[in-house]
């Protein structure tokens, strides 16, 4: 998106969410579009989102709404910073208040899964979103990582878990673990796919595995080692650093 997409994003996400005058029926805004999108996409997903389910909705035409919000790629994008909600309030050391913080993006994705789907073309710059990431920088930067570097590492973990998330849902079926375990375990040659295999004898013996508190197996684990090495990274290179203020 070029330079004057993300300034009408801006403008919609910022000050053009403020609610009409008091009155017998609120006027129409693009805090009541968006909030209109998220309850229609809560109920019967992102494909049965329109422009005109909402108008229909709220009662107004078709043409009334596109004065507020003008494309369909804008409302969706007003409606996923609606849908993110607000982040939580973070307690704890860096790792517990990391681990918060990524359990809470998790639920949200699997809360609404529909956020998954909405198509990214430039950085989110909504309030909701851009709180999510202050919230998740703070203990980043506290932990002793410089600017730069607390940045990277929340898009490392916003991409983690936002990955995952969508993995977990696109592979989600009637079909269990263990019977996709057995039926790739039928068509696996150990020669050709060794450390796979071994994978999957390793789990069919049910031998230790990572058993996290608070997270999901399958988010957990590299969550945890990713601050590992945060804090390795601190530790190695603070000689140089300035001490971070408590």
């Amino acid at each position: 998106m070029d330079s004057a997409g993300v300034e009408r994003s801006l403008e919609l996400l910022w000050s053009g969410r403020a609610r009409g005058r008091r009155g017998p029926r609120p006027q129409l805004s693009v805090a009541r579009i968006a909030e209109a999108a998220v309850r229609i996409a809560d109920a019967d997903g992102l494909e049965a989102l329109s422009m005109q389910r909402i108008a229909t909705e709220l009662g107004y035409s078709t043409m009334a709404l596109y004065k507020h919000i003008p494309s369909k790629d804008l409302l969706l994008e007003v409606a996923a910073d609606v849908g993110a909600g607000r982040p939580p309030e973070l307690d704890g050391g860096f790792r517990t208040a990391v681990r918060q913080w990524v359990g809470a993006l998790w639920a949200g994705f699997l809360t609404r899964p529909w956020i998954l789907r909405v198509p990214l073309d430039h950085t989110p710059v909504g309030p909701n979103q851009l709180a999510w990431l202050d919230r998740l920088l703070r203990p980043l930067l506290a932990a002793g990582l410089a600017g730069a570097e607390a940045r990277a590492a929340a898009l490392h973990l916003t991409a983690v878990v936002r990955g995952t998330a969508q993995i977990s849902l696109d592979l989600a079926g009637p079909r269990s673990d263990g019977e996709l375990a057995r039926a790739l375990a039928a068509v696996l040659d150990p020669a050709e796919y060794p450390a796979l295999t071994a994978v999957h004898e390793a789990e069919a013996a049910g031998g230790p595995g990572y058993e996290p508190e608070g997270l999901p197996a399958e988010l957990a684990f590299g969550v945890d080692r990713f601050l590992d090495g945060v804090e390795a990274w601190v530790t190695r290179t603070s000689p140089v650093r300035p001490v971070p203020e408590p």
